[in-house]
């Protein structure tokens, strides 16, 4: 094929995933303006919110590596339809149940709709495989996916502020399973699958030891907002769920096809993207419930917050992903120009400011959306930039891995994040005691404090990447290397 047909056959690939992208984009914003009505509906407190979020942060942790590494076995389409169909199922059952058990584990599994960003950019790496220019393809491409999961979030976050409103939540939440259903047939008909998948036998064991580690760990977590920081048989669990990552690394390490091969985290290029990415998730997946909630909370009953309604809640967010568009499509022509590493550390600056603005400024509705145009500027950019980064620094046979790691890490910040931001907003809760449902204005003050400081230190973290990372220069050396050894 020439170049202007293997671009062209890429575009038709990208323009049918951006719609797979604008729905994952729903689901991610529809629900959070209504995240108070949800609570009310399932008779549980606002901080218990950070279950939702958790749980599904925990399950994506677990389903992130395996279904890479099955897609750069067997198919990275074959493994979107799989995960598109858990994703259709569990949406379903929301709208008809009101347990909150139920929900809960129909919630975790939505989340598998957490793997299709990183198969996707995996998908579009493999096949532009044969072009010159391959990385910035590959961001040019990752840039406008972001962007229409940034406005699938946009719109689902505004029509979900307006319906929460106006219709009966049972209706309301019915709308994002029919989005979910149909983003499965688009996947079916309208996306080529990649070519030359590796092959090989999926490693179950190394499978089972990561799993088991992560459960053990994220339970301890569950544990302590269940029974408090004082709880000994919480923090036990947490140091296992830690030491069990050992027998894990030494056996992928002996493995001749690993599900993770953990030699990545060595690398100077890779190692510091993983760790950017859980610092990363701490901010964007864990802050998403209590902001939504600090913004509802009625100021006239417990002194702060802004009692907006679901609608104006949606519009905060509505901006706050704007602002995540730009920053995504702005990535590939600032990285041009000033190299992808200095661009994640900017981005990650922005995050890091956007947050420690909310300690002085966050008293009204105005600031509140300045605050979150800064932030969105910094992570549109970061959602985009560190699968791109994460492809283009990767042992060519590793790529689903390499991109899904950038998810799976992410999402453990996420989850830890969640963890201790729901203990944080019960510590000193107002009216806990006589059952009021809003959490604590401390508990808010660590969330935002927490979320800065973290985004900082991955700023950090980054100026030890080599300066010419992730660029297409870069990939050539490494080859060339290969070659020669």
């Amino acid at each position: 094929m020439t170049r202007g047909a293997t671009l062209g056959t890429l575009a038709g690939v990208v323009g049918f995933l951006a719609f797979v992208e604008f729905t994952s984009g729903v689901l991610q914003g529809y629900f959070t303006p209504m995240l108070t009505d949800i609570a009310r509906h399932l008779g549980i407190h606002d901080a218990d919110v950070n279950w939702l979020e958790g749980t599904q942060l925990m399950l994506s942790a677990l389903v992130v590596p395996a279904f890479a590494k099955l897609g750069d076995m067997i198919g990275h389409k074959r493994m979107l339809l799989i995960s598109t169909a858990i994703t259709a199922a569990a949406s379903l059952v929301l709208p008809f149940t009101d347990s909150f058990p139920i929900f809960l584990v129909a919630w975790a599994l939505q989340g598998f709709y957490v793997v299709w960003l990183p198969l996707e950019i995996a998908l579009i790496w493999s096949r532009s495989r044969s072009m010159p220019g391959r990385s910035m393809i590959t961001a040019r491409a990752a840039g406008l996916l972001v962007a229409a999961l940034e406005t699938g979030a946009i719109s689902g976050a505004l029509i979900g502020g307006a319906l929460v409103d106006a219709l009966p939540l049972t209706v309301v939440l019915l709308v994002p399973a029919i989005a979910v259903v149909v983003c499965f047939f688009v996947i079916l008909w309208g996306v080529q699958e990649s070519p030359e998948p590796t092959g090989g036998r999926l490693d179950t064991v190394g499978l089972v030891l990561i799993s088991v580690a992560l459960i053990t760990f994220t339970g301890g977590l569950s544990f302590l907002r269940l029974n408090g920081v004082g709880d000994v048989l919480a923090w036990s669990l947490v140091a296992l769920g830690v030491l069990l990552v050992w027998p894990f690394a030494r056996w992928e390490l002996r493995h001749d096809d690993p599900v993770i091969d953990v030699r990545m985290f060595r690398s100077p290029a890779l190692g510091p993207v993983f760790l950017t990415a859980g610092l990363f998730g701490v901010s964007v997946l864990g802050a998403q419930a209590p902001l939504s909630t600090f913004a509802r909370t009625d100021p006239d009953v417990y002194g702060y917050g802004l009692g907006t309604t679901g609608f104006q809640t949606s519009l905060i967010i509505g901006v706050y992903l704007i602002a995540m568009i730009a920053g995504a499509i702005t990535f590939p022509a600032v990285a041009r120009r000033a190299t992808p590493r200095i661009t994640l550390i900017g981005a990650s600056v922005l995050v890091g400011a956007g947050f420690l603005m909310f300690l002085p400024f966050h008293d009204s509705y105005r600031q509140l959306l300045a605050n979150m145009v800064v932030v969105g500027l910094g992570s549109g950019a970061l959602v985009a930039a560190l699968p791109a980064a994460a492809a283009s620094a990767a042992p060519p046979t590793q790529t689903g891995v390499a991109t899904g790691l950038t998810n799976s890490v992410k999402t453990v910040g996420g989850a830890i994040a969640s963890c201790v931001f729901g203990i944080a907003l019960l510590q000193g809760a107002t009216g806990a005691s006589a059952g009021g449902t809003a959490g604590s204005f401390t508990g808010y003050l660590v969330v935002w404090t927490v979320c800065g400081v973290t985004a900082l230190a991955a700023a950090v973290l980054l100026l030890f990447v080599p300066k010419r990372a992730f660029t297409d220069r870069s990939i050539e050396q490494a080859t060339v290397r290969a070659s020669a050894e």
